[in-house]
């Protein structure tokens, strides 16, 4: 696979960092994820911007402008083998020369690209629905920034495999935060509901897609904070992000959610998500 780094594509196994990068020792930068269908990066401004957002959230300035990402991202698009893709992209504050906290000054920031097939989810969690655990939101008060800091989310991540579980959704003062790795929409009496953006959650792209497919479709729809017992009360859940879509919860810390199998309001929304992925996302 080819790696984009320092002004160099070059391949994957190939491209060499720094012990002293500030990524490496602080977890001291920010990095974004697009996904590709079709060779198409999927609302690259739209992610562009919010990688923007982080960047200045952690004080560290882009080292490109939009239109030189967007050069970047497909020319290494178009160097990838497979069609449906994720291009991850990583800026650290750099290596200095020492290891100290303070910004370094006169250093050049690391640029990181490279691209994967695009794997979502399968067939039979699509048809079945996924098994999820609730924990505690331990993580920084700035999850609106896209920080390559995820420890916390990590240690969620892997709490939910040991449970045999997908995906971890957190709870911070008794309000859904959101997934380690997903944001979370609920479904009460055929109402959707789901927390809004604010510093306690990353805003994701396909959270905004799955909102405008509501509003396109005329579905009830509420963006306010939503209660651990809303949570645990719900008809339905699912799950939103770029590799997983729209997905189904149905079984929420060993309970089942509503019927125990993806119910009605959410096969709509993935029908229309499936859509809107084909007919615009596909075509660019």
């Amino acid at each position: 696979m080819t790696a984009y780094l320092n002004g160099q594509f070059l391949p994957l196994a190939e491209a060499r960092i720094s012990p002293l990068d500030r990524g490496f020792l602080y977890a001291d930068g920010g990095y974004e994820v697009i996904p590709v269908y079709s060779r198409h990066p999927f609302r690259i401004d739209e992610h562009l911007h919010r990688f923007q957002h982080t960047l200045d959230g952690i004080r560290l300035p882009n080292p490109h402008s939009i239109e030189q990402w967007r050069a970047i991202i497909l020319r290494l698009i178009a160097q990838a083998p497979f069609d449906d893709q994720t291009v991850y992209i990583q800026v650290t504050r750099g290596a200095d020369t020492k290891r100290d906290q303070l910004f370094p000054k006169g250093v050049a920031p690391t640029v990181f690209l490279f691209t994967a097939p695009l794997a979502g989810p399968t067939a039979a969690q699509r048809e079945n629905g996924v098994a999820v655990i609730t924990t505690a939101d331990i993580r920084w008060g700035r999850c609106d920034l896209k920080s390559v800091a995820l420890l916390a989310n990590i240690l969620a991540r892997q709490q939910a495999a040991d449970a045999n579980c997908t995906e971890a959704i957190m709870l911070r003062d008794g309000l859904l935060t959101e997934g380690s790795a997903t944001n979370v929409f609920c479904v009460k009496n055929g109402v959707i509901i789901t927390p809004a953006k604010d510093h306690r959650i990353l805003p994701g792209i396909t959270y905004d897609v799955v909102l405008e497919l509501a509003v396109r479709h005329g579905a009830a729809h509420q963006v306010r904070d939503v209660s651990e017992a809303e949570l645990r009360s719900a008809d339905e859940l699912w799950l939103t992000s770029s590799t997983k879509e729209v997905l189904a919860i149905t079984t929420l810390d060993g309970k089942p959610v509503g019927s125990g199998k993806p119910g009605p309001v959410t096969r709509q929304m993935h029908e229309w998500y499936v859509a809107f992925r084909d007919g615009v996302m596909r075509r660019g």
